[in-house]
């Protein structure tokens, strides 16, 4: 197998076991190179190693603070220009509005995220 460009790599905060595994399955038959991180400290050690093309945040994390981590993103010189998605529960108003002051590119329900999500990948 040939080693992706990491123009290719997608990096995934996703709590969500079954959005986790329709990510990966989506990345897969596009041919995208995608990797999970569990914690913020996963998300920028994993940065560390080799830049991104994407990051996919679940905005509904319990297990991350998707807007502290948006802010981080978009303040690091390394990572400042990479593309951030997130998604969330489309009742979501005011976390909407706030991961978009935070910096976050494209902020979509779950049910948009879905149906776009090769689209995303490709």
């Amino acid at each position: 197998m040939t080693e992706q460009s990491p123009k290719s790599r997608v990096l995934a905060a996703v709590d969500d076991m079954f959005f986790a595994a329709k990510i990966k399955g989506a990345a897969q038959t596009v041919g995208r190179e995608l990797e999970f991180a569990k914690s913020r400290a996963q998300l920028e050690e994993k940065l560390a190693t080799a830049p991104a093309s994407l990051i996919i945040l679940d905005l509904n994390s319990q297990r991350m603070d998707p807007i502290e981590i948006i802010r981080f993103l978009k303040e690091n010189p390394a990572s400042s220009t990479t593309r951030v998605i997130g998604f969330l529960s489309h009742v979501q108003v005011d976390l909407m509005q706030q991961a978009r002051e935070a910096g976050c590119d494209e902020v979509m329900a779950r049910s948009a995220f879905s149906q776009r999500l090769s689209e995303i990948l490709s």
